[in-house]
């Protein structure tokens, strides 16, 4: 076990405070640049300011360098997907005072009606959620004198040029994505486990056979009537890709968590993960049946048996977890979150979220620190 008193390195290489130190804290400074997502030009905002003097009143005790490590790597995590969530909402969402920025593009918005007539309500709650996560995690850890977590110097990656986008830098990539839908094929399976060693057919292989866009990369892509529907059906498909992510690596982190109070803040934000991915699931079946006149990529009807699969792996209104295999198939099949093995979670959530298409254009400095963060929250130990 390494000495607790160990510091931990700051995305930019400088040292911080001792992990377990509670005695001084981190001075507090923008960790969203100007106008790059929502709520930057507020500090840590409401939500943030409120989860601080939660933390300082709460108390909860000294954390561990593996505590510090789960929460850094996850407040990075939300970070990542509120910058996601955003360019979303810029162009599919509802722009208010709650999620600012952006203007919409009508012709993308009628497209995801084509899922559910409520999906821009639904994005924009989304974006809320992940930024009020972030904003969370980070004054916690401020508040008990850790470094929190500032991915600005990354925001280099171009906004799409589509009418209603904000042109700022990013830090993810929605416009040539590789989605993997086998979370799709893998709740529906009444046998088998990834933690088992179980793989799983995709419910549309289109999507993992070239790069797509899932908003418009300029107006250009709002014709034909299909491009845009496709483009709508992908991102229909991506918004469950990255909540069912969420509702692993919650469960997956909390296990190595040794404070109290850390282990109360995964258990209560993991859920809402899942709450999210349970949505989209659903609207994602509504996406309709066609092939991309511009690039072939198709969606077929999940609701008519598919090569190599059985209708009840892929028909639509089977949303919730069937149950499965779990710990030892000697065991009756359960109900569960799949997967949840600790081993490894936080990397293999960055190599799938850079499988997806999410980080192309990135730096190798950007990889280099999420690889650095995932591997301190992989090497955590409960105590």
């Amino acid at each position: 076990m390494k000495d607790q008193t160990n510091q931990q390195t700051s995305i930019n290489g400088s040292r911080s405070v001792p992990s377990e130190s509670t005695g001084r804290g981190v001075s507090r400074r923008s960790f969203l640049a100007t106008g790059a997502a929502v709520g930057a030009s507020a500090g840590l905002g409401t939500f943030g300011r409120a989860a601080a003097a939660l933390a300082q009143e709460g108390g909860g005790g000294a954390l561990t360098f593996g505590d510090v490590a789960i929460l850094r790597f996850l407040a990075a995590a939300e970070i990542l997907e509120t910058d996601l969530w955003q360019q979303y909402n810029e162009l599919g969402g509802i722009q208010d005072s709650e999620v600012p920025g952006g203007s919409g593009s009508k012709r993308y918005i009628e497209a995801l009606e084509g899922l559910d007539e409520d999906m821009s309500q639904y994005i924009h709650d989304n974006t809320e959620d992940e930024q009020s996560h972030f904003e969370f995690i980070n004054a916690y850890l401020e508040s008990k004198g850790a470094e929190p977590v500032n991915l600005d110097k990354f925001r280099e990656l171009p906004s799409s040029k589509a009418t209603g986008a904000q042109q700022i830098g990013r830090l993810t990539n929605l416009m040539e994505l590789s989605v993997d839908t086998s979370y799709w094929t893998r709740y529906r399976s009444r046998s088998k486990n990834p933690d088992l060693g179980d793989e799983f057919a995709p419910a549309v292989p289109g999507l993992l056979k070239g790069k797509f866009p899932a908003i418009p990369r300029s107006d250009e892509d709002l014709e034909p009537e299909k491009h845009i529907q496709a483009i709508a059906n992908t991102a229909g498909f991506h918004f469950a890709f990255i909540e069912q992510g969420g509702t692993s690596l919650y469960p997956q982190l909390v296990q190595r968590v040794s404070n109290a109070q850390v282990r109360r803040i995964l258990l209560s934000i993991g859920p809402t993960e899942t709450m999210h991915f349970q949505t989209w699931q659903d609207k994602a079946g509504n996406a309709p049946p066609l092939t991309d006149p511009t690039n072939g990529l198709v969606f077929p009807d999940l609701n008519e048996t598919q090569p190599g699969l059985e209708l009840e792996d892929t028909k639509t209104n089977l949303i919730m977890p069937e149950p499965t295999a779990f710990l030892n198939r000697k065991f009756p099949v359960c109900s569960i979150i799949r997967p949840t093995n600790t081993h490894g979670a936080a990397m293999g959530a960055v190599e799938s979220l850079k499988k997806d298409g999410l980080f192309i254009g990135q730096s190798a400095a950007f990889f280099r620190v999420l690889k650095q963060l995932a591997a301190a929250a992989d090497a955590a130990r409960p105590q």
